[in-house]
């Protein structure tokens, strides 16, 4: 007798509350040890008790003895068996990628229009400048303005790997930094990104689907606001800490306010390295010298001192940030006094990190 012999006798052992189909077809029989003069059968049983669980213990002995030669010892024992887990669909994100990512800091704001991706870029040229090794996450799914704030619009990107579950993104590679963004592959690669219901699940395939290779600092230029997909990209990437970016008006306040307790929720806990104004002046071309405050005075440093967060620094409204911006040359490149800012910023992040 086999294995195969016996499987083949007990199709006729039957569910009678299973439409009639046999222990076999069920996936009931769960092992059979056959030795010299004996044969040991376990059947499997969910978790959840079967009422008819004792019958067809007692059907499939019965169908045994039919079978076998007499004096063959017959044992029938039943065990408790999961359900096996149905494979996971879809891209499997994980960290491996991360592992060489020494400081991940999420750029962040309470709300749009305050600037966060003109300090995410030149903030990275900047620490790219004093020698870090730099990479930049554009997670800005609402508006990736990276590819052309850094001259990389156009770009394709390439890709490494085996299939669509193993497959790495290769960042482009401007300025000393490494860059990857929303915009440089929402269009040629479409259909690979956007996989899932959620727009987090395609930020979470920019930030944990990329080759970044060794990094000193990833920074996330992150959505603006404070909503679901902000949480659950928190959840699922190791930030080390976070940035939050304002403009000076006291209306401000209660945005970064929110922005703040993203962070410091109990569930989060990253801990803030801290606040940067935006916009804190505007300076005439021809007048470098003057300062007008379109959005008030040392807003931000006030809403850093009401939140007990360290203040990083101002960066001016000036024309050659717009224009390096437009021109995908970051004003950080250059030695100007506008250029100093960001420099100053990029070494208060050091210090903290």
């Amino acid at each position: 007798m086999t294995q195969n012999e016996i499987l083949q006798w007990l199709q006729e052992v039957q569910h009678p509350a299973k439409g009639d189909q046999s222990v076999v077809a069920l996936g009931l029989v769960d092992q059979i040890d056959i030795t010299d003069n004996s044969v040991h059968v376990t059947l499997a049983f969910p978790k959840r008790p079967d009422p008819l669980k004792n019958y067809l213990v007692g059907a499939v002995q019965a169908c045994l003895y039919r079978h076998l030669p007499g004096g063959t010892a017959i044992e029938v024992e039943t065990t408790v068996k999961e359900p096996a887990k149905p494979a996971p669909k879809g891209i499997q994100f994980n960290l491996d990628q991360l592992r060489e990512v020494r400081n991940i800091i999420g750029i962040a704001s309470g709300k749009g229009g305050v600037g966060k991706s003109t300090v995410t870029v030149n903030l990275a040229v900047a620490l790219a400048k004093e020698g870090f090794r730099v990479g930049v996450a554009d997670a800005d799914v609402y508006g990736p303005s990276i590819p052309t704030m850094t001259g990389t619009e156009g770009v394709t990107i390439e890709m490494e790997g085996e299939d669509e579950n193993t497959n790495l993104f290769i960042p482009v590679e401007k300025y000393g930094v490494k860059w990857l963004s929303v915009g440089h592959v929402s269009q040629a690669g479409q259909a690979l990104i956007w996989r899932g219901p959620m727009a987090s699940t395609a930020l979470k395939q920019i930030i944990l689907q990329t080759a970044w290779g060794p990094l000193d600092y990833l920074l996330i230029d992150m959505p603006p606001g404070t909503g679901d997909i902000h949480i659950s990209l928190i959840g699922d990437v190791p930030m080390t800490g976070a940035i939050i970016v304002t403009t000076p008006q006291a209306v401000a306040l209660s945005d970064v306010l929110r922005g703040v307790n993203m962070f410091r929720n109990p569930q989060v806990n990253k801990p803030i390295y801290g606040l940067v104004e935006n916009m804190s002046w505007f300076t005439p071309a021809q007048h470098p010298e003057e300062k007008y405050y379109l959005f008030g005075k040392d807003g931000g440093a006030q809403m850093a001192r009401n939140l007990d967060i360290p203040f990083l620094g101002q960066i001016p409204l000036v024309q050659d940030i717009r224009e390096g911006a437009d021109n995908g040359e970051p004003v950080a490149l250059g030695d100007r006094p506008d250029s100093k800012a960001f420099c100053e910023l990029a070494q208060k992040l050091i210090s903290r990190t």
